[in-house]
C-alpha cells in the first residue's frame, strides 16, 4: 500500500539512495525541496522539518511540509506541499511539487502520489489546489489531468517557458 511518510532520520539510507539516482542520471531532482546538502543528515531533515513552521520561514517563501511516497520498502517519490500561494507560487509550482524517482515511472506512482498529496493539501483547509507543471512535461501534466486538474491561463517565464497552470477542487 502506498502512503505518504514526512521525513525523519530513519529514512537516512532510503532518502541518500533516492538522491543519488537522480544525481546519477544528471537529472534536476523534483520536487527541490529535497535537494539539499545531506553531509549532515540530522540538520537535513531539521530543516525541511523546520519549513513547515511559519516561524522559521524566511521572507518571500511559505511554510510547506515534504512528504516521501513509500510502498512500505522504498522510497518512490517526494511530495512538497505549500500550506499557502505568494505571488511566485501562482505563477510556478502552486501547492504541490512532486516527483517520482527515475526507476519507479510510468507505474502511475505519480497519479497516486499526487492524489494522496491533494488530500493532505485538502487538511490544510484549502479548498481548491494549484497544479503547475512546463507544457513540455507531458507526463505531469497527465498526472494533473488524472486527478481533476482543469487548466487555467498558462504562464510564460522570461525564458520562453511556457508554464501550464491547473486547479482542482477539494471541496467534494
Amino acid at each position: 500500500m502506498l502512503r505518504l511518510i514526512k521525513t525523519s532520520v530513519d529514512q537516512k539510507e532510503q532518502i541518500l539512495a533516492f538522491l543519488e539516482e537522480w544525481y546519477e542520471r544528471d537529472e534536476r531532482i523534483v520536487p527541490t525541496s529535497v535537494d539539499r546538502e545531506t553531509t549532515d543528515f540530522e540538520a537535513y531533515v531539521n530543516t525541511l522539518r523546520q519549513k513547515e513552521l511559519r516561524e522559521n520561514i524566511e521572507e518571500g517563501w511559505v511554510p510547506s511540509t515534504t512528504y516521501w511516497l513509500t510502498d512500505g520498502e522504498e522510497l518512490l517519490g517526494a511530495a512538497n506541499i505549500r500550506h499557502e500561494l505568494n505571488e511566485s507560487l501562482l505563477k510556478i509550482g502552486g501547492h504541490v511539487g512532486y516527483g517520482v524517482k527515475p526507476s519507479a515511472r510510468g507505474r502511475g506512482f505519480a497519479t497516486i502520489q499526487l492524489q494522496l498529496a491533494l488530500e493532505k493539501v485538502k487538511e490544510l483547509g484549502i479548498e481548491r489546489a494549484l497544479i503547475t507543471c512546463n507544457r513540455t512535461n507531458i507526463a505531469s501534466r497527465q498526472v494533473i489531468l488524472n486527478n481533476g486538474g482543469i487548466a487555467d491561463t498558462p504562464y510564460t517565464e522570461e525564458d520562453g517557458t511556457v508554464v501550464e497552470r491547473f486547479w482542482i477542487d477539494l471541496k467534494g
